[in-house]
């Protein structure tokens, strides 16, 4: 774990939060020995909050290509068994 002390952490401000976001945490260290940690905020989003598209393609199509794909691996699983 980094420590830097105050003036190094207010001169390097930039390198110190790429570092504690790489690293997980550094510390800062004052004059009087007071010590600090600065730790990156952690966003709760979840896995499916994924960026949309834009396509030109209708609902009714999406539907007739997933079940067209659904029909291929039904295919696929009952010839390998």
């Amino acid at each position: 774990m980094e420590v830097y002390t105050y003036s190094e952490a207010r001169q390097k401000l930039s390198s110190v939060l790429d570092k504690a976001e790489s690293m997980g945490k550094v510390l800062i260290r004052r004059k009087d020995g007071r010590t600090y940690a600065l730790v990156p905020e952690r966003l709760s989003g979840s896995p499916l909050d994924v960026p949309s598209i834009e396509a030109d393609i209708s609902t009714q199509e999406v539907v007739t290509l997933v079940r067209q794909q659904r029909e291929r691996i039904r295919g696929w699983r009952q010839r390998a068994q």
